[in-house]
């Protein structure tokens, strides 16, 4: 330290062993940013990625040239999770791993057939990739195909799980037919069945399975009860595009089969209305009184569209199920005030409460359901009927996280109930389509509020907020992450330039911390709010939604100059997240930009992006 002489200060002296120590604590696009800065961490980070155990790539979709260099030989890679939009087949062999437990493949569009079966043709029996990747990948623990398998043959798929890892304990899939299902996890019989007439199970460690299928079936059920008896986690999702028959739908029967061994903590059975408005019309409280004689020791349970089921079998469940801290309903047609009039005289602690689209309940429901004071995330989306009443209740909940409250009767004044206690705390805060709520309901969130660390927030189809309430949320200074306002038809260029402008206490970047970003069908949006989301503002930037149609060559544009960023412009919903905290104030005196604004006008696009860093920065590494 007292030596003046740069040289001897030189990174050159550290030990690499403990620059490389340091550097394993960070992400991967951190590890490439620090390696752009000087040789020496040049050279350790080419040497950590050999070690790496953990390599997360899901802010931006690398091309292969660029992940192939960051993924060298590792024998001690045990998750893998990258955004695949700008990868194709070129990218499997190096994406499976003999030494991977987890594996997690996002935006895999541009993947043929081949990642999951290889089909010659005239030969119907060629191994697949997918028996590829099962081989391969010896240790897996965890796999998420979030694809649609069931174009593929039958017979193949079900073959080739008989060579899974016997450690692979957690299986997701994207989409799968019910048949597949049952003859995936059917034990063998005739003359391919194991000596001594032994039945072997396919998947016998398989601790969570989550599915999206054509049809929740008795038959599907059963044999999942049946055959993986070490199961504790059943997530299954269905979306009928006809009204099912008997055959094909769920009933009191197939609901008595689930949990045989009692060691299920988590379920969940949702029929979504994506395609037909269906529901379970097939099973009733006697159905849920049956299944709840074996679910005493469920600690999450998740029912959507039992239309059928009454207050009786919902009470039943959460008087029968004392360790139970997560429960959801959506749908619930009949599920009214009376099932929480007693919850006080349980012995539940909740955490989490989803009641969405249950529209018979009032606000003397949520009164009675904030008596557990252990909530941490709360969703109400689409309970029409509450009101200021059910926020004054909500306000006295110190540990809320995450609080839904879409379509809600909720106003300003209700708003302001939550600053007591619960804003301080909140993490995620949607009121979209509140009609109620005007450019005061911001002032009456966050103004006079300090120390917020609130990162989502979803103000979207407010037909009553303006650029002013905007322009109230940047003096905030709130450490957004996640911002949504589409559908408001008063949102126009002036928001996107105070959201460019806003600073987050102790960061130097103008709109540094925003990542998502969604202005899908704003009114007010132009030109000119283009210009705003050019480099250097929102520098963080990852996802972007827009109105396509209106600003075509302005959109693509956009997405060329900016490759890492996901512009959306069909009106699909983003997603993303992260964090910070401020309470300090501040706005920005558009009068005094004038000269900056012309700037960026002229189109100067000489500054730098934190974006356009990362893939330098991984250019440099790599190169």
């Amino acid at each position: 330290m007292a030596n003046p002489d740069p040289e001897s200060q030189s990174l050159e002296i550290l030990p690499m062993a403990v620059l490389a120590t340091i550097m394993t604590k960070l992400d991967v696009p951190s590890i490439c940013s620090v390696a752009s800065t000087c040789k020496t961490f040049k050279a350790c980070a080419s040497h950590i990625l050999s070690f790496l155990p953990n390599f997360h790539l899901l802010d931006i979709a690398p091309s292969i040239d660029l992940l192939r260099p960051l993924l060298p030989r590792n024998p001690y890679l045990r998750t893998l999770k990258v955004d695949c939009k700008r990868l194709d087949d070129s990218a499997i062999d190096s994406l499976i791993r003999p030494s991977l437990r987890e594996l997690c493949l996002h935006n895999c569009s541009d993947f043929s057939g081949r990642l999951l079966s290889e089909k010659k043709e005239g030969d119907r029996s060629n191994v697949s990739d997918l028996e590829e990747l099962l081989n391969g990948c010896t240790e897996l623990e965890t796999l998420i195909l979030m694809f649609d398998v069931s174009t593929f043959l039958r017979h193949n798929f079900a073959r080739v799980w008989a060579l899974a890892c016997a450690k692979l304990t957690s299986l997701e899939i994207g989409y799968i037919s019910s048949l597949m299902v049952t003859e995936l996890l059917s034990p063998p019989v005739g003359p391919n069945q194991p000596p001594n007439n032994i039945k072997t199970s396919i998947l016998p460690s398989i601790h969570k399975l989550c599915l999206s299928v054509d049809y929740i079936t008795d038959t599907m059920v059963g044999t999942i009860s049946r055959n993986l008896n070490s199961l504790s986690y059943l997530d299954l999702r269905d979306a009928p595009i006809i009204e099912p028959t008997v055959a094909f739908d769920l009933t009191n029967s197939g609901l008595q089969q689930i949990n045989p061994n009692g060691k299920l903590k988590h379920l969940s059975l949702i029929r979504s209305q994506e395609f037909v408005t269906t529901c379970f019309k097939r099973v009733n409280d006697l159905g849920v009184l049956l299944m709840a004689d074996r679910c005493s020791s469920m600690e999450s349970i998740c029912l959507g569209g039992f239309c059928r089921v009454t207050d009786t079998g919902f009470k039943t469940i959460l008087h029968s199920c004392s360790k139970l801290y997560k429960f959801r309903v959506s749908h619930g047609t009949q599920l009214t005030d009376l099932v929480f009039l007693d919850i006080s005289a349980t012995s539940l602690s909740l955490t989490h409460a989803s009641l969405r689209w249950c529209n018979l309940l009032t606000n003397h429901a949520i009164m009675r359901l904030a008596s557990n004071m252990d909530l941490s995330s709360l969703d109400l989306r689409d309970c029409r009927n509450l009101g200021d009443e059910s926020l004054r209740a909500i306000g006295t909940l110190p540990k809320l996280r995450t609080l839904l409250l879409d379509g809600s009767d909720i106003s300003d004044l209700g708003l302001s109930y939550l600053k007591q206690r619960v804003i301080s705390s909140l993490i995620s805060l949607s009121i979209r389509g509140c009609k109620r709520l005007t450019d005061k309901c911001i002032s009456s969130l966050f103004e006079g509020s300090s120390a917020l660390i609130l990162q989502e927030l979803d103000l979207s189809n407010l037909p009553n907020l303006s650029d002013t309430g905007i322009l109230l949320l940047a003096r905030s200074r709130v450490p957004i992450t996640e911002l949504r306002m589409r559908q408001c038809p008063l949102i126009g260029d002036t928001s996107v330039m105070a959201l460019a402008s806003m600073q987050v206490h102790g960061d130097w970047c103008r709109g540094s911390s925003l990542r998502l970003l969604d202005l899908y069908n704003c009114g007010g949006i132009t030109q000119l709010a283009f210009q705003w989301l050019k480099k250097p503002y929102f520098p963080r930037l990852r996802w972007l939604g827009v109105t396509g149609n209106v600003n075509r060559d302005l959109v693509d544009a956009l997405a060329r100059s900016r490759p890492f960023l996901h512009v959306a412009c069909r009106g699909e919903e983003l997603g993303t997240g992260q964090w910070d905290n401020s309470d300090e104030m501040y706005f920005h005196d558009y009068e005094e930009v004038d000269e900056l604004e012309q700037w960026l006008l002229e189109g100067d696009d000489e500054t730098d992006d934190e974006e356009m860093e990362a893939a330098e920065n991984v250019a440099e590494l790599v190169g």
